[in-house]
Formats: structure tokens, sequence, C-alpha cells
């Protein structure tokens, strides 16, 4: 028995022994106490690094996060973007290509021959308008009812009595016949011209500035130089004008020639010539001959009254030369009949060179198949008409 004690005694110790193992392995071991030192500056500085050729840098830069790889999408890809639209002009940009082409307007008024009345109802298609010959396309024809602005220009010169009271009755029967709305200058001319009163509509004053003709002063009658002062001052003037032109016509001391006038006249646009003569009575007294056998009196009123007469219709106006004063109310309903109603006529000609050359026109009537128009009263008879136009124009300049 005693024999086998020791071996009972090593197998205890052996499984004591085991089961201490067992136990350090599943409980950590706590770290050996360290003990205090005293001095605090050896406790804040670190250990050193380890001295030698193989310590290197320091690379450790934490962790490395590796992102999640997104699971595939089972939505269909997106249709690609519709390509660019090609403009002409990039960017947006405006480019606009800009042609003067010259726009005439007429004033046409057409007439009964007999009774001088208004012929209404017209179309574009009835009026034919020729430009040095060739034919332009009317694009627009409108009718127009305006104000009048125009200018009474008077002969009041120390020649002859008679005339000088035919002006007067002619001038205050013209008067009576202004609107409200119409606008007047008066002007007299002997050896000067003089300005008796600016555009008004004020009767009054108009009635005042023919009140003081009473006495004349000059005998002379520069009708020439008087008819270019007065176109060259309208020339400023907007719009239509008109100049009422009463006396006898006659011209005798004028610097400006008769050419000089009737070119004038042709580069003044928008005015229109009315002209009444005032010595019908005094040809008509003298016999009326002209011509070679006659005086030169009588050449000198032939003259003024073609002279007259050439004035109006190179303006498209109308010229009387009535012998009788009570005559002055049906001259003066014309002229208001043919001032107020008129037809107006635009194109664009052919010729759109800006030269400055005249341009003669001429405007026609013209039915459906080409032919000239004919006229017929309610009773069925033919009836003659008369168009009022400008014989012409002046092209512009390329600085105007």
């Amino acid at each position: 028995m005693q024999s086998y004690r020791p071996i009972r005694l090593a197998l205890l110790a052996a499984a004591t022994l085991l089961a201490a193992g067992i136990g350090l392995a599943q409980t950590p071991a706590s770290p050996p106490a360290q003990t205090p030192s005293a001095d605090p500056a050896q406790q804040a500085t670190p250990p050193a690094p380890p001295s030698g050729d193989d310590s290197g840098p320091n690379t450790d830069s934490g962790p490395i996060v590796i992102k999640k790889k997104k699971e595939a999408s089972d939505q269909p890809p997106p249709p690609p973007a519709p390509a660019e639209e090609k403009i002409k002009n990039p960017g947006g940009a405006n480019y606009s290509l800009r042609i003067d082409v010259p726009l005439v307007s007429l004033d046409v008024s057409v007439q009964l021959e007999k009774t001088k009345q208004f012929v209404p109802g017209l179309k574009a298609p009835q009026f034919l308008v020729l430009e040095d010959g060739v034919e332009q396309k009317v694009d627009s024809v409108r009718v127009i009812q305006t104000p009048i602005t125009a200018v009474m220009l008077l002969e009041f010169a120390a020649n002859n009595y008679y005339l000088i009271r035919y002006m007067q009755n002619a001038s205050y029967t013209f008067f009576r016949s202004l609107r409200p709305d119409d606008y007047i200058a008066v002007i007299t001319y002997d050896l000067r011209t003089h300005i008796l009163t600016d555009f008004t509509n004020n009767k009054e004053v108009v009635a005042e500035a023919l009140q003081t003709l009473t006495i004349p002063g000059f005998s002379d009658t520069n009708t020439f130089d008087a008819l270019y002062e007065t176109l060259d001052r309208l020339s400023r003037v907007e719009g239509r004008k008109y100049i009422i032109m009463i006396g006898s016509g006659r011209d005798t001391f004028s610097k400006i020639t008769l050419d000089k006038i009737l070119a004038k006249i042709k580069a003044t646009p928008n005015v229109t010539i009315f002209t009444i003569g005032t010595g019908a009575m005094m040809n008509e007294m003298n016999g009326g001959r002209g011509g070679m056998g006659g005086s030169i009196r009588d050449m000198n009123y032939l003259q003024a009254e073609n002279q007259l007469k050439t004035f109006a219709s190179m303006t498209g106006g109308l010229s009387f030369s009535p012998i009788f004063q009570g005559a002055l109310p049906d001259v003066f309903a014309q002229i208001n009949d043919s001032i107020r109603n008129q037809y107006v006529l635009t194109y664009r000609p052919t010729n759109a060179k800006t030269d400055g050359s005249y341009r003669k026109v001429k405007v026609l009537l013209v039915d459906n198949e080409g032919h000239p128009l004919r006229m017929a009263d309610e009773k069925g008879k033919p009836v003659k008409y008369t168009i009022i136009a400008r014989d012409g124009y002046k092209a512009k300049l390329p600085v105007e």
C-alpha cells in the first residue's frame, strides 16, 4: 500500500497543475502593477523609438475603408440627349438686311368736266400710273378728307384799282369758306413779299389781316420772286400744303426767271397750287386779241394767264380766270371740293435710283380690260371727266 502512495500523490499534483493551466487560459492576466516614479518628467516623457538603421518612418495611416459596391439597377439607361438644333444665327443674334425702296405718293382728283363734281368709288385696279412711260403697280388707293393748310398769296400793288378790288373780293370769298380746323397764312406781294399773318385757325386774325389791305405801296408785281419765297417757306412745313394764288399773273421786276420758278415748283413736294387770275376782265375790255395784231398789254395778260395755268397744272391744282366776280363763290366751291376730296395713290417705282432726277408721271383711268374708263350719267349718256395730278416728282438724292 505504501508503495502506491507516492504514485497517487504525483497524479494528484499533475491534476492540480492541469486545472490551474486551464483557468489561466480562460481568464486574461492583469498587467503587472507599475511602481510609481518619484520624477513627474519621467512619467510624461514617452519612450524613445528604437534606434537603429532598420527603424524606418511610421507609415500607419489608419484602417482602409473600401466602399460598398452599388448593386446593379434593373432600370434601363436614360435615352441620349437630342442633338443640338443647328441655327443660322448662333447665339441667338438677329441680323437684318435693310433695303431702302422709295415710296411715291400722289394726290389725284377726278372730277366731272361739266359740273366739277368729285367722282367717288374708284379702286386701285382702275388707276394706271405711268412713270417716264413705264407702268407702275399701284399699291394702295384711299380717299382723304382733311383740313386745309394753305397760304393765300395775294397780289397787292398800286397798278390798277379794279385788280385790287377783284383780289379782295376773291380773298374774302375764300376766307368765308374756311372751316374751324383749317390753318391759313396770308402773304401779299408787290416789289417785295409781306407776311400779314402766319398759319392760324383763328378767323378773326385772318379777317384783321385782310382789312389792312387799303393803300398799296409799289406798282411792281414780282410774281416769280413771291412764289419762290413762298415755296421755300412751305418746304419746311410738314404734310400737304396748298397755295391759293390770287393776282394778275404778270411779272414786272423779279430776280427769279421763269425757268427757275418752274424748277422750284418741280423740286418742292407736297404743294398744290390753285390760281385765280384777276386780269380776265381787263383782257376782255382791251379786246382780248393778243397775238401779233394785239397790243403789248394784251400780250402781257395772255402770257400771265398762261403762266398761272402752268403753275397749277404742274402741281395738280386748278386754274381759274373768271370774267365776273359773281363767279367767285362757285370757283372756291370747286377748289374746296378738290382739296377736301382726293385720292391718294402710293406705289414703289420700278426705277429705284436715288439720282435726284425728275420723273414724269401720268395718271389714267382704265377698265378691267385695260381700256380707257368710260363714265355715264343716270340716263346712260357718256360724261367726260378730268384727272388732276402732278405731272412728276423729283427723286431723292443719296444723302436725303
